[in-house]
This record gives C-alpha cells, structure tokens and sequence, in this order.
C-alpha cells in the first residue's frame, strides 16, 4: 500500500531540481575556499636564487659565528696579557718591600748592638797591665766585627777622607795648614753602613 501512496502522490519534478540545487549551494557555503599559496623561487626550487643562510653560533651565521670567537679570543688574550703583567709589577714590588723589610730589621738590629762596640773600642783605647783582660776585650771586640761583617755591615771610613755629607756628620771644624780641604782630622764616633743604608753617621772633626 505504501507503493500505492507513493504512486498517487508523486513530487513535481520542478520541485526536486530546487531542492537539489539549495543542497548544493549549502554544501558549497560550508565548504571554506582555499587559497593556493604563491609559488615562490624557494617553493619552485630555483637553483639560481639562494635559500635561507645557515644558523649557527645562537642563530646567528657562520661568519658573524666566527667574528664573535674571534673577538672573544681577542679580549681573552688581553685580560691575559693585562694579568700577566700585573702579576709580574705585583711580584717585583712585594719582592722590594721584603728585601727594604729585612734591610730595615737588620739595620735596627745592627743599631741596637753599636754602643756595645763603642764601649769595646774606648776599653781597648785604656792602658792597663792586665794582659789577660785584654787579650779578653781584643777577642770580644775580633767576635762582634766578626758577626757586623758577615751581616754585611762595614764601617765607613772616615779619618784622613775627604768629609761627605752623605755619610759623615761634622760635629766640629779647625784650621789645620798641614790638612786639605774638607779633610776628617779626627774621629769621635765610628760610622756604620750596610749596602747602601747608612746605620749610623760617623762623628767626625772636618779641617779646614
């Protein structure tokens, strides 16, 4: 019987072109165009026109990469030539101060034993008729020029020299005709130098 309702109430053919024809425009609405990209000469493989340059050092190309490090390498070798050569003036100094701190302690050390010779020196300008007593003081004073020697402490000369500021401290001046000028006469006090530090002036009477 269905057959039958069908038969005797068939769709106009106008009717199903209408419909068919609104599906499509549906389905063509619904469907999104696409655009075809541009074909470019990277996408057409052009052999003449150069792709993109290679990365390298943090993105950057191989020849900025290599001015980079060699830039570095420059500055590395600067701070190491500037380290160098800091460490070297910090070496010569630090040696100048320990050699100027040892002449120093040694030149006060010097110093503090002087009147300790000055006495052996005026006991063995006094006459006396103990002979052991000075062959005793001769020994004692032989034992302290010993150890001044081998500390490097001379005594400067001074009587019969030509007076020198720089090592000789005039306490006193006469006219002596038989003397040249600016000649040490007399001694009141011996000098002592070490190196080129003088430990003590000689006190000396300059002639003239």
């Amino acid at each position: 019987m269905a057959k039958d309702k069908m038969n005797e109430n068939p769709v106009p053919e106008e009717e199903l072109d209408e419909t068919a024809g609104q599906g499509a425009a549906e389905e063509t609405a619904a469907a999104p165009e696409t655009e075809e990209a541009p074909e470019t000469a990277e996408t057409a493989g052009d052999p003449e026109v150069p792709g993109p340059k290679a990365k390298g050092f943090f993105g950057k190309t191989k020849k900025e990469s290599q001015k980079d490090k060699g830039q570095l390498l420059a500055e590395a070798a600067d701070k190491y030539l500037r380290l160098a050569a800091e460490y070297d003036n910090y070496r010569k100094r630090t040696a100048k101060e320990k050699e100027n701190a040892w002449s120093e302690a040694k030149a006060q050390t010097v110093a503090a034993f002087l009147p300790v010779y000055d006495n052996l020196e005026r006991a063995l300008k006094q006459e006396t008729a103990d002979e052991a007593y000075k062959k005793g003081v001769e020994m004692t004073m032989k034992g302290l020029q010993d150890a001044l020697t081998t500390l490097g402490v001379e005594v400067i000369p001074a009587l019969g020299e030509t007076f020198d500021p720089n090592r000789h401290n005039a306490v006193m001046h006469c006219d002596d005709p038989e003397s040249g000028e600016s000649t040490i006469v007399e001694v009141f006090q011996q000098g002592f130098i070490c190196g080129d530090k003088v430990i003590r002036f000689s006190m000396v009477k300059v002639a003239n």
